[in-house]
């Protein structure tokens, strides 16, 4: 497992019965994942009970936030020299995955390396964690989001983490459709970053099913790498994928094509009050030898 475990302003402090606590820089959350299936909670309750917010799922689909002290709308938390605007959403998240920062760094690290101008596509790209990432570590970026409200909170961060000089490029649009217009243009990417969902729509009602359209997609994305690429990420939060799925598809779209390494594995988060870690997802990572 590839674990992130460089954060100060985030903290895993438990999880157990479904649930996860956290520390978001001050502010201290509970919120559900499936994942968490064992019992016995490390943390005394007096622990797990002293929190801001916690999260209740509805036996109808979705939930809602149930506020036990006052807390900002909107607060800040620091990665490194990044830092990323959150606030509680809808569907129980803040708008950041702190279990990428294990990615970020890996990335980050490549981009430094190479020593000349690096171009970077990041799709699915959310609230842009991993753009301002690769912006920060020297790469010009092109940002694409199906959903306008994430661009412009992505938008925000790169203000947030003083990155507004840095070469990055925002675009509200279907994934799919943006990089075969990116083909047909003649653009070229060094490196490419997606974070597809599980289940989606585009901008315009486009249906997306991660099991029908990764394949292809990366396909696609394989005809705009530069001649010489540097690497490429695929992460992945639907449960009916493994980590060799991840490898495969890299190995036969990428690796086959550019020669490189491939690996895949778990991403997680460490737990402060035991010595365990909690699954958060799958990446799978091809990199230029």
């Amino acid at each position: 497992m590839w674990i992130a475990d460089n954060w100060k302003d985030y903290e895993l402090i438990d999880s157990s019965d479904g649930e996860k606590l956290e520390r978001w820089g001050q502010i201290f959350l509970r919120r559900p994942d499936p994942l968490a299936i064992w019992a016995d909670k490390t943390a005394s309750s007096k622990v797990w009970g002293n929190v801001h917010a916690t999260y209740h799922r509805s036996k109808s689909g979705g939930g809602s936030w149930d506020y036990s002290k006052k807390m900002p709308q909107r607060w800040d938390i620091s990665y490194r020299n990044l830092t990323f605007n959150l606030k509680p959403m809808g569907f129980k998240h803040t708008g950041l995955f702190p279990e990428q920062a294990v990615n970020w760094d890996w990335f980050s690290e490549l981009i430094k390396k190479r020593g000349s101008a690096v171009s970077v596509l990041n799709l699915f790209a959310y609230t842009g964690g991993a753009t301002c990432a690769a912006a920060a570590a020297g790469a010009d970026v092109v940002h694409v989001d199906a959903s306008k409200g994430m661009v412009s909170w992505a938008k925000e961060n790169i203000i947030s983490s003083h990155l507004e000089d840095k070469k990055v490029r925002f675009m509200v649009d279907d994934v799919v459709k943006f990089v075969q217009r990116e083909e047909r243009r003649g653009n070229f990417y060094d490196g490419i970053i997606m974070d597809p969902p599980s289940y989606g729509r585009g901008p315009s009602g486009e249906v997306w099913k991660i099991e029908e359209e990764l394949f292809p997609l990366i396909e696609q994305c394989v005809k705009i790498l530069a001649k010489k690429p540097l690497f490429f990420l695929i992460n992945s939060y639907t449960t009916g994928l493994s980590a060799t799925v991840l490898y495969n598809v890299l190995s036969k779209c990428v690796k086959n094509r550019f020669g490189g390494m491939v690996s895949a594995d778990e991403i997680g988060l460490p737990m402060s009050s035991n010595s365990l870690a909690l699954p958060c997802g799958i990446s799978g990572r091809w990199q230029a030898e």
